[in-house]
């Protein structure tokens, strides 16, 4: 029936559902995996990260499932989400790659001063101390810490900060045009009558 058809409309929807929890299970195991060998010791962070990937498993379970089934509610349900879904990553992924030095800088200096736990992250990984300045008398997790030949980190995070905000950026835009392709899929299929449930509705 070519490209066009049910079953190749049904086929395309279960890869790309594939394609999502394999994703999810990808972040959930990462994120562990960081926190488990010491990486990460931000709860936040990876609670966020983990919740993200149960959030994408399950919604694409729903469209796994409604596409093997053809089952209107759940495809309806799952191509609003998606849709949603999709808003959002793509005003995220914008913002990653238009944000200017100025504004990394400022949202740097937000999320280092909201957390303890990250401060002694990047210290640790980066071998600096403090964000802007370094203070001999303030503790920190530095190897350089005690021969007080630390540097502030907020040179080497923007060393970083850009790349990182690109590669975000990039990836999300990515996965948004997935979303939105998922999201024409399940209209589409939605519409489509199952030749074998009702051959009649092609006479």
């Amino acid at each position: 029936m070519g490209c066009a058809g049910f079953t190749c409309s049904k086929h395309s929807l279960c890869a790309l559902n594939i394609l999502y929890v394999m994703v999810s299970l990808l972040m959930i195991g990462i994120a562990a995996w960081g926190k488990w060998f010491g990486l990460v010791s931000s709860f936040q962070v990876v609670g966020g990260i983990i919740g993200v990937g149960v959030f994408l498993f399950f919604v694409a379970l729903a469209g796994l499932i409604g596409a093997m089934k053809h089952h209107q509610v759940l495809l309806f349900f799952y191509m609003i989400i998606l849709f949603m879904v999709f808003i959002v990553q793509f005003s995220v992924s914008s913002a990653c790659l238009a944000i200017n030095r100025a504004q990394q800088d400022e949202l740097l200096e937000v999320g280092w001063n909201n957390s303890q736990s990250t401060q002694r992250d990047v210290e640790k990984s980066l071998n600096c101390c403090g964000f802007k300045h370094f203070y001999a008398n303030v503790t920190c997790d530095a190897a350089c810490f005690p021969n007080n030949s630390c540097s502030p980190c907020a040179d080497k995070i923007q060393e970083h900060a850009g790349e990182v905000l690109r590669f975000v950026g990039g990836i999300g835009l990515f996965f948004s045009f997935t979303e939105i392709l998922g999201v024409w899929l399940t209209y589409r299929y939605r519409n489509q009558k199952d030749p074998r449930a009702n051959p009649s509705a092609f006479l």
